[in-house]
């Protein structure tokens, strides 16, 4: 039987001495499963700087900012993503905030601590000086580190807090969470006061309610002076979601495969008009909506896989992230409205063709430098659509590439699209990574190691490339790569040895996009967009390139007019 996650939390917070508290907590445990599933339970914990007037105002905005935010971001983001973008909105806004004052006791700052569970992975946010514990086989460690600055005298200061500057450095780790976890979160009113044998050794001995420990902890802080607000938040993991194999299996095949289908047939609505495309893992057919007439695409599964959970599970997933991709640059998955009685789904039909048949068209023609700014551009706005959704395509390629008659192009294929909140979750189902045409592939990938912005990046530099020379910026070694040291043995091919008439600075704006190495790369998009529609001046001011490499064809026709005046001149003197 599938299990679900089920934590159980306890706190308490009290002023302590001073005569308001303004420490904030504070947690959400989603009822609704699909959200507990998709975003994970949150806790969090944040501490007013006392010397502020507003302290209290800023915890509480951290707090309450952190769990209603949150779960507003798409489910496609990973926890990571999610969390920074809060926590650097919220640290905006106390920045902000803060700055109208004229006044700088009244500045809006805070620490902050957040913990948040999803699936079987706890995922740590920390700014400040509040701590979280984790109790595991009867051992207590500190999993975060203070942000204080020691000072001469044994004085010490906060060094890092939410809303002290407009930029936000955010401790984050993750951990696997194991039944029976106890996580322990504090203010430095309790824990400057209360040992970590001594924390350790109440929460071992005790197993009442986690809100009387809670208070027993503050309770012991004051008695030992503590001079500061006082809250600690305790959360034991009861249960963690799992999943049987077969029945993980049970839900990906609750729809069976379509029939056979062919011109005239009716599936579900949509009638088949004739077959686009087949391969070995899927088919695509043309089809019209018998309501709207509309021309649509289908796209079945291979019947090579149905047993293979893996790829159905990402057959399906192709429609999720279509489904949350809203750009005019890529393909628009169609939301059915009629019930569905087989496992497929629906796309718009585009008129057109592939960026593929594009170059074969254009082959030996005078690369147009604006036509291809113009279709990298659009390109880049699909993948940014892609990015924004913490998406990566990773089969970035000319036939994945589509140009309407108009001049519109369109990104399609979703079959190796890597969705970062998907992967956060953890299932029986072996996932297996999909790698695009080597050709284009990012060697990273090549290594088995993790891909990023950087990677579509890489794949798009290829194309561009490609669309001025026809030819692969390494030929095709970069497929036959496998290794690290035959990866750096690469070399680029310079444009000029193909098109003479190209500027230096275009192809070193592709020449970085197709760096080996992606710190050598450009960190985003749009750097090549723009360095391939006016000169970088960094490229400028390079030493130029070798004669043989801006113009290899005339140099060695020079080179060879000169050998033979040569040896003309040497004949001569020889016979004479």
């Amino acid at each position: 039987m599938t299990a679900k996650l089920k934590v159980r939390v306890g706190s308490y917070s009290v002023a302590g001495l001073k005569d308001e508290n303004q420490d904030s907590l504070g947690h959400f445990i989603p009822e609704n499963l699909n959200l507990l599933s998709a975003k994970g339970a949150a806790f969090a914990l944040a501490d007013g700087v006392s010397s502020s007037a507003e302290a209290k105002q800023a915890s509480q905005a951290c707090i309450t900012g952190f769990l209603e935010d949150y779960y507003s971001t798409p489910d496609s983001w990973s926890v990571k993503k999610s969390g920074g973008k809060v926590l650097t909105s919220i640290n905006t806004w106390l920045y902000g905030q803060s700055n109208q004052f004229r006044d700088a006791s009244r500045g809006l700052a805070s620490t902050f601590c957040g913990l948040v569970i999803k699936s079987t992975t706890a995922h740590i946010f920390h700014v400040g000086d509040s701590r979280i514990y984790l109790l595991r086989n009867n051992n207590l460690e500190q999993l975060t580190i203070d942000h204080r600055i020691q000072m001469p005298g044994q004085k010490e200061y906060l060094g890092r807090a939410m809303g002290v500057d407009y930029r936000l450095d955010i401790d984050y780790k993750t951990l696997p969470v194991e039944l029976g976890d106890l996580f322990f979160i504090s203010t430095d009113g309790v824990h400057d006061f209360v040992a970590d044998k001594k924390l350790q050794q109440i929460l071992t001995s005790h197993d009442e309610e986690l809100a009387k420990i809670c208070e027993q902890i503050v309770e012991l802080s004051l008695q030992t002076g503590s001079n500061d607000n006082v809250s600690c938040m305790l959360l034991r993991v009861d249960e963690l979601p799992s999943q049987d194999v077969d029945e993980v299996f049970a839900k990906l095949t609750e729809l069976p495969f379509p029939p056979e289908l062919y011109e005239g047939v009716i599936l579900d609505g949509y009638r088949i008009t004739r077959e686009l495309h087949a391969s070995s893992t899927s088919q695509l057919y043309m089809a019209i909506d018998t309501d709207t007439e509309q021309k649509v695409v289908i796209k079945t599964p291979s019947v090579n896989f149905e047993d293979d959970p893996a790829y159905l599970e990402r057959f399906q997933l192709e429609e999720w992230a279509g489904r949350r991709i809203d750009s005019p640059h890529v393909i628009r998955t169609i939301e059915q409205l009629r019930p569905r009685r087989f496992l497929y789904y629906v796309m718009e039909y585009i008129e057109g063709k592939t960026l593929e048949q594009w170059i074969e068209d254009n082959a030996g023609k005078e690369p147009d430098l604006t036509v291809i700014r113009n279709i990298v551009s659009q390109a880049v706005s699909g993948l940014r659509a892609f990015h924004r959704m913490d998406m990566l395509h990773q089969d970035i390629k000319p036939g994945n590439i589509m140009i309407t008659p108009e001049g519109l192009v369109k990104i399609v294929d979703f079959g190796s699209t890597n969705i970062a909140g998907i992967a956060d979750i953890s299932t029986p189902v072996e996932r297996k990574e999909l790698l695009g045409t080597k050709n284009y592939t990012a060697p990273e990938y090549l290594l088995d190691n993790p891909g990023t912005s950087q990677s579509d990046l890489f794949a798009l530099g290829c194309i561009a490339y490609e669309m001025i020379t026809g030819k692969l910026p390494y030929g095709d070694k970069l497929s036959r790569a496998s290794t690290s040291a035959a990866l750096h043995r690469l070399k680029y091919i310079p444009i000029s040895t193909y098109v003479s008439n190209i500027p230096h600075w275009v192809d070193k704006a592709i020449r970085t996009a197709v760096q080996i190495d992606p710190a050598n790369r450009y960190d985003k998009l749009s750097e090549l967009e723009t360095d391939l529609r006016k000169p970088n001046p960094l490229f400028l001011k390079e030493q130029q390139l070798p004669l043989i490499e801006r113009y290899p064809l005339g140099f060695w026709k020079i080179l060879t007019s000169i050998l033979l005046i040569t040896n003309l001149i040497l004949l001569y003197l020889m016979f004479t």
